[in-house]
């Protein structure tokens, strides 16, 4: 997992906005002509040692003072204290540059007080400023982190399930064909090793080639023929041409679940199924003949499209009228499986 990035002021912006301080302070003194090179240069640098020591203080101090709970106030009693320890050292920097320079015009030091002040204000609340926009940053990653995360433990108990209904209604089918003696028996339980073989193999994976889960879906028709002989038909259209794309593995079969479980499935009333490509969407289409007392609560297909969102960031299209009711997969061409 990506580590949280520290907090950090690029060096340009402590130094070039106490270089643009110093500059700023000294062009009053461009005007007075009574005062000399030497002078002015003293002056600023006093204005940019005490702009960059404010810089650090005040950023070596941010972790202290955010190590608990971050305080939300602009104004606090970090800043007061920032604003005493600025006056003492806007002391110190003029008496020692007196002392060394013995500089003939120097402003008043209560000017020098002031401008530290002012100084110290703006260099506090851009910091502030900065500070909160770092921590707005972290919270949005760490929400998107949590999704993704989320996401992705829904899509694991996704991927988990197989229809213990399918597999309860495959073996009576197979212990009807047993005491029948179908002939038929030996390639039903063929058929159903194969189904199940391959949901092993592909619950391993997050997206298969449509050519494969075409032939999942094979198998699992051949075992609900078996059981609903000719009320069931599926009618195969895909183009040769789209086998390369992929979809999550048992998509068609859920799909086809799906269908089973809200229509009417019976000789008198076969359900016809359409399979087939529609631009870059393959569609499941099937034609409306409602079970009595059965209500559909969408549970099915809305885990069907929350696969879809978080492994190819698409979303199925439902399109339902009177008669026929089509869900449109998104079909995707780059396979990378994880």
């Amino acid at each position: 997992m990506e580590k949280l990035k520290r907090f950090q002021v690029s060096q340009r912006v402590i130094w070039g906005s106490s270089i643009a301080l110093a500059i700023l302070a000294s062009i009053p003194k461009l005007f007075d002509p009574f005062i000399t090179i030497p002078d002015i240069i003293i002056n600023s640098s006093i204005t940019l040692m005490f702009s960059i020591f404010i810089w650090y203080y005040n950023i070596y101090s941010l972790p202290k003072f955010t190590s608990q709970r971050t305080n939300t106030s602009l104004f606090n009693w970090k800043l007061l204290l920032s604003v005493i320890m600025g006056i003492l050292v806007m002391v110190i920097l003029v008496v020692v540059h007196q002392e060394l320079f013995q500089v003939s015009k120097m402003d008043a030091p209560i000017m020098f007080e002031l401008r530290g002040v002012l100084i110290n204000l703006i260099v506090y609340m851009f910091l502030h400023l900065l500070f909160q926009n770092y921590q707005t940053q972290q919270m949005g990653m760490e929400l998107e982190r949590t999704h993704a995360l989320n996401l992705g433990a829904q899509y694991e108990l996704l991927k988990q399930q197989v229809n213990p209904h399918f597999l309860f209604n495959s073996l009576n089918t197979l212990k009807s064909m047993v005491d029948m003696q179908d002939p038929q028996s030996s390639d039903f339980i063929l058929k159903l090793s194969d189904f199940y073989r391959f949901t092993l193999e592909s619950r391993k994976l997050d997206l298969i080639p449509l050519r494969e889960e075409l032939q999942i879906l094979d198998s699992y028709v051949y075992l609900l023929k078996a059981r609903f002989e000719d009320g069931f038909v599926l009618i195969n259209e895909v183009d040769s041409k789209q086998y390369e794309s992929v979809i999550p593995p048992f998509t068609l079969q859920l799909l086809i679940e799906n269908c089973i479980k809200h229509n009417v499935v019976s000789l008198d009333k076969p359900l016809r199924i359409q399979l087939y490509t529609e631009n870059d969407f393959l569609v499941v289409e099937n034609k409306i003949q409602l079970k009595r007392g059965v209500l559909s609560t969408g549970v099915g297909l809305d885990n069907i499209n929350q696969r879809f969102m978080h492994l190819m960031h698409a979303e199925i299209e439902i399109d339902k009228n009177e008669t026929t009711f089509k869900v449109k997969i998104p079909m995707k061409y780059d396979y990378h499986n994880n």
